[in-house]
């Protein structure tokens, strides 16, 4: 039987109520603190939705008993569009995360054009309008799906300097490597496994010096919805290799319009734009996707010459490192009607590094098999009205 615990939050907000909300489909292989986090924010969602939890659930066996439960997901990993039509997800309402039709939609291969248009191998359902539509918005790169053509693009981007290698199903920075020349080029692919590279593809991206990345994001519920910006941070893992730390980020009630709406300094206000355009490319591109949680990776850093370059690293459609300060800001925001802007937090540090701030909710302290010691937190850190 699952597991169920139940979530009360002072005010939860008016809206359509399901039944349970159901930590599932999970993912297999996933880590300690990976899962720590999945339970957690389904906790935290069950308790603005005013219901019940599951962090193990399982579907029931099809039957023509009772009608069954309303239940809202809350999958670990963008599904595609056969998975989501047999759990009974539908629509945006029906779940926190995304649905692709299919499988490469959700990874970092959707960003960059093909190196040959037509010519160059790509997956069935690839949309080559995509590159053409977000080339403004993306910094200069190709996703390809060959060695071949990986060595060629990387020479090709050599040119202007130096170029990061980027295995498109890595997440967290990790895997990824900078090359300077076409000897340290070779090296860097002879590292990839060619058939991976085939199946799910590679990025090949200009470098950039000095970067801070920005997140740009959605995320609506059952009777809620807030947009954000904000800058992630970087941190060392047990193994010393830079990592993901954590984001500060600011919240407004309403979709990514209401966000481009609201007054921001002029890095924020670029960056959210070039945000806007890559999900509006997306929706138009690739019929069949939908997503109630959106976030954006949009880099701004220096290119060789010193000039300033900016564009969407990449997407993510599930849960992810900001999504339990999505959660908290919506808590907020449901407390208290007033509010216009919400400030959260997330941190996640290694080792003996214990950075969070003291108002912080604890995801998981503790020592995973996979990863070694790590401690991740997130909450409100201020919010007012102004």
């Amino acid at each position: 039987m699952p597991t169920l615990s139940r979530s009360s939050p002072e005010s939860p907000c008016p809206g359509q109520r399901p039944d349970l909300v159901a930590a599932y489909p999970r993912r297999l292989g996933a880590s300690a603190h990976d899962t720590a986090s999945h339970r957690a924010l389904a906790g935290k969602l069950a308790g603005l939705l005013g219901c019940p939890c599951s962090v193990d659930y399982e579907p029931a066996p099809a039957s023509d008993g009772p009608a069954t439960p309303h239940i809202y997901y809350v999958p670990a990993m963008t599904l595609g569009s056969p998975a989501a039509a047999r759990l009974g997800i539908h629509g945006e309402m029906d779940f926190y995360g995304g649905v692709v039709p299919h499988d490469f939609v959700a990874s970092k291969a959707i960003t960059h054009a093909l190196l040959d248009g037509a010519r160059a191998p790509a997956p069935a359902g690839w949309a080559a309008q995509m590159g053409a539509r977000v080339r403004d918005a993306v910094l200069a790169g190709y996703t390809v799906f060959s060695a071949e053509d990986a060595l060629l693009a990387g020479t090709l981007l050599l040119r202007n300097g130096p170029v990061r290698v980027k295995p498109v199903q890595a997440t967290a920075g990790r895997g990824q490597v900078k090359v300077g020349d076409e000897a340290e080029l070779r090296d860097a692919l002879r590292a990839q496994n060619e058939n991976e590279t085939a199946q799910f593809g590679l990025v090949l991206e200009e470098h950039l010096e000095d970067i801070v990345t920005y997140s740009v994001g959605t995320v609506r519920l059952p009777g809620m919805a807030a947009s954000y910006v904000g800058t992630q941070q970087l941190t060392r893992d047990n193994d010393g290799n830079p990592v993901y730390g954590g984001s500060d980020i600011l919240f407004v009630r309403g979709g990514l319009d209401a966000l481009a709406a609201s007054h921001w300094p002029a890095a924020l206000r670029h960056a959210i734009e070039l945000a806007r355009c890559y999900d509006a490319a997306v929706q138009d591109c690739y019929p069949g996707f939908f997503a109630s949680r959106r976030n954006y990776d949009v880099a701004q850093g220096l290119g060789p010459a010193g000039d300033c370059r900016s564009g969407v690293l990449e997407q993510s459609w599930r849960a992810g490192g900001a999504s339990m300060a999505e959660a908290c800001a919506l808590e907020a925001f449901c407390r208290d009607p007033g509010l216009t802007r919400v400030r959260a937090r997330t941190t996640e540090s290694y080792g003996g590094d214990d950075s969070r701030p003291p108002e912080a909710t604890i995801v998981y302290d503790d020592d995973d098999p996979q990863v070694g010691r790590i401690s991740k937190s997130a909450g409100i850190v201020q919010h007012g009205h102004a």
